[in-house]
């Protein structure tokens, strides 16, 4: 089945449920009660892990929010589900991350019937190039916390724009939240600054982290994936100047990702005698970590990055 016919199967199957169906503006545990306020919270779909818990953050409980891509999911491979559609039919405001990161949604809102605003919180954002060919923009912008504070700013305006008001305690989440991000990017770099320059060599699944080695000054050797996306497969030429540019940088350890399987890098690490920093201590690097975790949250997930990061590099 081509990509246009799982779509229309997609549409149908939806049709069908929704006939049965009415929206609750319900958040992922099925709640719809009240807000503060006593009205409605505003039903905010929202892609990504990341995304999902700006909203939250700035929103509060005067927002439900239905986050599509949950963790652990590749979100360069992802395809919605009848569910996915219907939720965002039912919401008032569909917040993405942009640059190019869900393919999908556009089709996804059409299919939907959509009525309401979609906030790209990637808006603003100074974007980084494509390392390889035919690849425009890095769309891992939430790994600067700089670029994160634009993003929940867009999220903040959009989410009063919708609920005018409830607009000031959006406001003063928005403060707050911001507070906190500029205490996890002086952590970061006060982390980093314990590290010799020449020990800060990064090796990864995929190139999800230029954002990150741009803010604190790291070294990008190579990813095991060649690719801002996770498509893309490295040739046996491209393996071995991997391995070899391992062995001659002094680079200490190749980083598996959490959302994506370790065996490539494992068996990377094994011919360029490197570690293999993997299971719990896995990166975020397109997702978050599991609900009721601290790596469930954005500011978790950096945090464990960070200290995974400078761990296996100092030691």
């Amino acid at each position: 089945m081509n990509h246009r016919q799982r779509m229309l199967s997609v549409v149908a199957a939806t049709a069908l449920t929704a006939l049965a169906a009415c929206g609750t503006g319900a958040d992922d545990t099925g709640r719809a009660a009240p807000g503060p306020s006593g009205a409605a919270p505003l039903a905010v779909v929202a892609t990504t892990p990341e995304v999902a818990d700006f909203v939250r953050d700035i929103g509060g409980p005067d927002v439900t929010v239905t986050q599509i891509i949950k963790p652990n999911v590749d979100p360069h491979e992802f395809e919605p589900t009848p569910a996915d559609i219907k939720a965002i039919g039912e919401a008032k405001v569909v917040v993405k991350n942009g640059v190019g990161l869900e393919g999908w949604l556009d089709r996804t809102i059409e299919a939907s019937g959509f009525k309401g605003a979609v906030v790209d919180s990637s808006h603003g954002v100074t974007l980084r190039e494509g390392d390889e060919e035919g690849e425009e923009h890095d769309p891992h912008i939430w790994h600067d916390p700089r670029n994160a504070k634009i993003m929940v700013a867009n999220i903040e305006k959009g989410l009063a724009t919708a609920d005018a008001a409830r607009a000031g305690t959006f406001a003063e989440n928005l403060t707050t939240y911001s507070a906190e991000l500029d205490r996890l990017d002086a952590a970061n770099q006060a982390a980093y600054a314990k590290l010799p320059a020449a020990a800060r060599k990064l090796v990864t699944n995929h190139d999800a982290f230029g954002y990150y080695v741009d803010r604190y000054r790291l070294e990008f050797v190579g990813s095991v994936i060649p690719s801002l996306d996770t498509s893309a497969e490295l040739s046996a030429k491209q393996l071995a100047d991997l391995v070899a540019k391992i062995k001659a940088t002094g680079t200490k350890a190749i980083f598996t990702e959490s959302s994506l399987p370790p065996k490539s890098a494992e068996a990377i690490a094994q011919q360029a005698g490197v570690k293999v920093i993997g299971g719990e201590d896995a990166l975020f690097g397109d997702s978050l970590g599991e609900p009721g975790t601290p790596e469930g949250t954005y500011l978790g997930a950096e945090r464990h990055n960070t200290e995974v990061i400078v761990s296996a590099l100092a030691g």
